[in-house]
């Protein structure tokens, strides 16, 4: 078993993922997109599950990008009543799991029903006290940064931050991602070899997996073959390893 090989001492403290394949997977079934993105939607939960179970403490998910409002209309419709459909479904494990479910992203282009279901699963997971479940949901790394820089601007010419005192450290707690720790492990799924403006500040040292499986089949064993090949790595974070100094 993948699961033995995994040293519990060394688990990421912080995992992200690019959620990619959906549509792929419906089509190798002859299926729509649609019922891609429906299996899709429901893996997160299991995977979330499953994260938790091995004592990640952070789980960041991009599931809906800036850039996916220019998908065919119809689908992006379908998206949008994703959270939706997981909470009806899910209600009872999502409160059962201990997950505090948090959506970064803008907020400003979702229809009301869809700020309502937000809002609701952010409020009744408020108080868990195990993964943080962080959706990236109409996020892009790119607006994130932008929103930043605005906020830190203001401080500057409301006279509350002078230029020469902004740090990382006040870049970072001006992001979406504000007192999450650092990034230990990317995956992204279904073979693709980019970031697509996801976490692009946080992912300054953390450690890149991709997988050719596609996110709907995406399962406990996958995720321990990342987990093992992290634990192989040898982070040194910019500075040289005192073991190995070449």
């Amino acid at each position: 078993m993948q699961e033995e090989k995994i040293d519990l001492n060394r688990i990421p403290t912080h995992i992200a993922m690019i959620l990619d394949g959906n549509g792929r997977w419906a089509k190798k079934r002859m299926l729509p997109r649609t019922a891609g993105h429906r299996n899709g939607a429901f893996n997160i939960n299991k995977v979330g599950k499953y994260c938790s179970d091995l004592g990640v403490k952070y789980l960041t998910l991009f599931c809906f990008s800036t850039e996916n409002w220019n998908r065919p209309k119809d689908e992006v419709e379908y998206l949008m009543k994703a959270p939706t459909r997981i909470f009806k479904k899910l209600k009872k494990q999502i409160i059962e799991n201990n997950a505090k479910w948090v959506f970064i992203g803008r907020k400003d282009r979702f229809p009301n029903d869809v700020l309502k279901i937000i809002n609701e699963i952010e409020d009744i997971t408020k108080d868990k006290t195990g993964i943080v479940l962080t959706i990236c949901f109409d996020y892009g790394s790119h607006d994130e940064i932008t929103t930043a820089v605005k906020k830190i601007a203001k401080d500057c010419v409301d006279g509350k931050l002078e230029p020469d005192n902004i740090t990382p450290d006040v870049i970072e707690n001006n992001l979406f991602t504000k007192g999450y720790p650092k990034l230990d492990l990317l995956i992204r799924t279904s073979g693709e070899y980019r970031i697509s403006n996801f976490l692009l500040w946080q992912i300054a040292y953390a450690e890149l997996y991709f997988t050719d499986v596609l996110w709907p089949d995406f399962d406990k064993n996958e995720l321990d073959k990342a987990i093992i090949s992290y634990q192989k790595r040898d982070r040194r974070f910019g500075g040289l390893n005192d073991n190995k100094k070449n």
